[in-house]
């Protein structure tokens, strides 16, 4: 079957990653970078097309005391675009041949224990979503994402992508669900760099919650797994030095900024909303510096319960902050240290609140 189409593709590796790879690989590389350049657009405007009607669903219902269970299908998508494809493994199955299929199953379910044990938040829309998600899609596709419904992996091509099946990224495609069922962010311009810094934050804490990691302890990193050892980079993205992720012969340099003094203006990338994402990408880290111990504990608890107030699907950067302070008041007090720290950490990424 084919879904139909719902909400904006939100795609793991950049337009600007792709934009340079054109420019600078071999023939084989641009006409790939091309190709995948083709199919996002194509399938991005054909789901921003209904996107007004399902931008804003509004704060999902939460779990009560009865323990949630998670629901997960993974499909092989038999290097077909049609989706899902084959059912090969369901909730409850023992594993399978496929080491890919079960480390997909194995990690959607990291995932959900997170949202679920942290913010009691019942799967992807708060009330047991299954979770979906198809393995080998496409012949050479070189990406993953969110359709709106479920996840979607390529294989890469061991050339410059290993793989795309890394905790960083199954996170931060999830979480744009989780956004989307949280009453939703347009995909453009600062608000859409929203959308990608959330999906950004809560992929790199459920790395950090899956290994018990603290904030100094941890990398955050998203992506870490995804290039091969061709590549000069450490990742796709770096919360702790956003603009320093990889600076590759191929690639090109993560043109990601960390101060508004670095904002960059652009037509392209929906307006920037992977590449500006740096900005509130170090934020986030910053307060969960100052508040110290596991991220998800305040930090990340002020960014969950933000974007469940937040109501405001064209939200500016000065919105997002202003809501996280008020967040941080409403969670800890006035005069709390937590509340201190939010509005220290938005200052010293140039966002004055």
């Amino acid at each position: 079957m084919t879904h139909a189409h719902r909400a904006p593709i939100h795609c793991i590796l950049p337009p600007y990653i792709l934009e340079v790879i054109e420019m600078r690989g071999d023939e084989k590389l641009r006409r790939m970078a091309k190709r995948m350049q083709k199919d996002a657009d194509a399938v991005r405007q054909a789901r921003a097309a209904a996107a007004p009607e399902t931008a804003f669903r509004g704060t999902p219902a939460f779990v009560g005391p009865t323990p949630a269970m998670p629901h997960r299908e993974v499909y092989d998508g038999q290097y077909k675009r049609t989706l899902p494809g084959k059912l090969v493994r369901a909730e409850g199955d023992p594993p399978v041949r496929s080491k890919l299929v079960n480390k997909v199953y194995d990690l959607t379910g990291k995932v959900f224990e997170f949202y679920i044990k942290e913010f009691k938040r019942n799967s992807i829309d708060g009330q047991g979503m299954t979770i979906i998600s198809t393995v080998h899609y496409g012949r050479g596709y070189r990406n993953a994402f969110w359709t709106g419904e479920q996840m979607v992996f390529g294989d890469g091509d061991n050339q410059l992508f290993k793989t795309f099946v890394d905790l960083s990224i199954i996170g931060h495609e999830l979480t744009h669900g989780v956004v989307q069922f949280s009453g939703g962010l347009i995909y453009q311009d600062q608000a859409g760099a929203i959308n990608e810094s959330l999906a950004d934050v809560f992929g790199v804490m459920v790395v950090q919650y899956a290994k018990k990691q603290t904030v100094s302890e941890a990398s955050w990193l998203v992506g870490e797994e995804i290039f091969t050892p061709e590549v000069n980079g450490h990742a796709l993205r770096s919360l702790r030095a956003p603009g320093m992720a990889f600076d590759d012969d191929i690639l090109g340099k993560d043109p990601q900024p960390y101060h508004m003094d670095f904002y960059v203006n652009t037509y392209t990338d929906y307006g920037g909303v992977h590449i500006n994402s740096g900005i509130p990408n170090h934020a986030f880290y910053l307060l969960a510096q100052y508040l110290g111990g596991y991220s998800w504990t305040k930090a990340g608890q002020i960014w969950y319960q933000a974007m469940q107030t937040l109501q405001n699907p064209r939200a500016t950067f000065a919105d997002w902050a202003d809501t996280t302070v008020e967040t941080a008041w409403r969670l800890f007090g006035a005069g709390s240290f937590e509340v201190a720290m939010t509005r220290r950490a938005w200052k010293l990424v140039g966002i004055h609140i």
